[in-house]
């Protein structure tokens, strides 16, 4: 009987939709089988982008415990405007209650709003705690059998000063990390999480998110103008508001972060979803430079790059410097043995030409440059085990969209996802009683 009834049990949990479905193909997933997250993102920061995704998010809040928002941005990002997006959630709250009684109170929402690290880490890679930073540590310390998934939309200071003040907190970690440009500008925040805690559980996806926008079905209703004409403009106060960033243009570079939780196998990154297919890290290219550099001298795209020049004879009491790389300016810091000490992570591959501001006379005005390369396309062939539940984009050819490695494990879903966010964003303008054909759509 105990073996029938544990069958039963198994068939449920691979059958049909991935979550739990009642009659009308409304999400009716157990609490105790909803995923926990926590977003921490750079929204009202240099990319709009992040505005739309979050409206993603909470259109698909009933399938998820929401522990969690935290501004952790690059820029003038705040906590202000991830709660400007929940007041418009409220203002929708009413018809999405609805189609399910676990979309979250708006009060519950803003109570989980925290304000996370406004700066960089510095060269450590950590600094002092934050509201956001601290909120991480007491949810993953909660008593709960489920891990916390953090998808990091942004800066990932606040996992780093998280990880770094509370190290035991790792097992019960999920990342998924919106890489690329994100890891770009909080350099030294991965590159200590990388050195110090090599045994977390991380995506690193660093290009395989531009699939949500790059590529797939990108014919009439599903090319990323069409569609926000066609399916968000005009739903609810959530669809008025994404339709006027980005000039109507889907971009949501961090809405694979949701998507992977929303259907795939996410405790196996290499099963694949809407969020990618991954493969296991090689081990994470780091390459240090004691010299200036030339174009001859190669790093890995996204690899983590650094300069260590010395000071020279009789450099001033405090001595500054700046790297100026491409649109990024990165302040040095003066190590044990006297160098000063830049990093820097190439997002594209392409030569990079730098130079150097300084008031140390022997750094300022010195200048180089460096040339960025694609992965190999066998690099997954050697994974590190020394990151056994590291994870990242696949680097393989038929992966990829054009320049973009791994984006064609999200682009090769298009269809399927934003069938599910048109459905989804319906709800926001009609209630379930009057739309209920719509909440029926493939995907839900």
């Amino acid at each position: 009987m105990k073996r029938t009834i544990v069958s039963a049990i198994v068939l449920l949990g691979v059958c049909g939709c991935q979550g739990w479905c009642d009659s009308q193909g409304v999400d009716a997933t157990p609490a105790e089988a909803r995923r926990r997250v926590i977003v921490s993102t750079d929204i009202g920061g240099t990319d709009p982008d992040d505005f739309q995704s979050l409206v993603h998010l909470l259109v698909c809040a009933d399938r998820f415990e929401i522990e969690g928002l935290v501004s952790s941005p690059y820029g003038p990002g705040r906590k202000g405007h991830i709660l400007q997006v929940i007041d418009l959630y409220e203002r929708d709250y009413g018809h999405l209650r609805t189609y399910s009684d676990r979309y979250p109170a708006p009060e519950a929402l803003r109570a989980v709003t925290k304000q996370g690290a406004v700066e960089g880490a510095g060269w450590q890679g950590f600094g002092t705690p934050t509201e956001g930073s601290e909120w991480i540590v007491r949810c993953a310390r909660r008593d709960d059998p489920r891990p916390l998934w953090v998808l990091v939309w942004g800066g990932i200071e606040d996992l780093a000063q998280a990880l770094h003040d509370a190290p035991e907190i790792g097992p019960k970690l999920r990342v998924y990390l919106i890489g690329g440009p994100n890891k770009k500008w909080s350099v030294d925040a991965y590159q200590y999480i990388a050195t110090h805690h090599r045994w977390l559980w991380i995506i690193e996806a660093n290009a395989t998110y531009r699939g949500w926008f790059v590529g797939g079905n990108q014919a009439g209703e599903w090319g990323n103008k069409a569609f926000v004409a066609a399916h968000i403009a005009g739903h609810g106060a959530l669809g008025e508001f994404f339709a006027t960033h980005l000039r109507g243009t889907i971009k949501m570079g961090d809405s694979p972060a949701v998507g992977y939780l929303l259907h795939g196998t996410p405790e196996d990154p290499s099963q694949g979803g809407w969020g990618g297919r991954f493969v296991r890290a090689w081990e994470r290219p780091h390459a240090v430079f004691r010299r200036l550099t030339g174009p001859e001298d190669r790093i890995e795209q996204f690899g983590v790059f650094e300069l260590a020049l010395p000071l020279g004879d009789q450099p001033p009491a405090r001595p500054e410097a700046r790297l100026v790389i491409e649109n990024q300016e990165s302040a040095g810091a003066v190590d044990a043995e006297g160098m000063m000490r830049w990093r820097f992570s190439p997002k594209d591959a392409k030569t990079y030409s730098y130079t150097i501001r300084s008031n140390v006379p022997a750094l300022e005005g010195q200048a180089g440059s460096l040339t960025s390369v694609r992965p190999a396309p066998d690099a997954a062939k050697r994974p590190s085990p020394e990151l056994p539940h590291w994870w990242t984009d696949d680097p393989s050819p038929e992966a990829a969209e054009g320049p973009h490695i791994g984006a064609r494990t999200v682009s090769r879903w298009r269809e399927d996802f934003l069938r599910d966010f048109a459905a989804r964003m319906d709800r926001c303008r009609l209630p379930a009683t009057v739309a209920r054909p719509q909440a029926r759509r493939p995907g839900l």
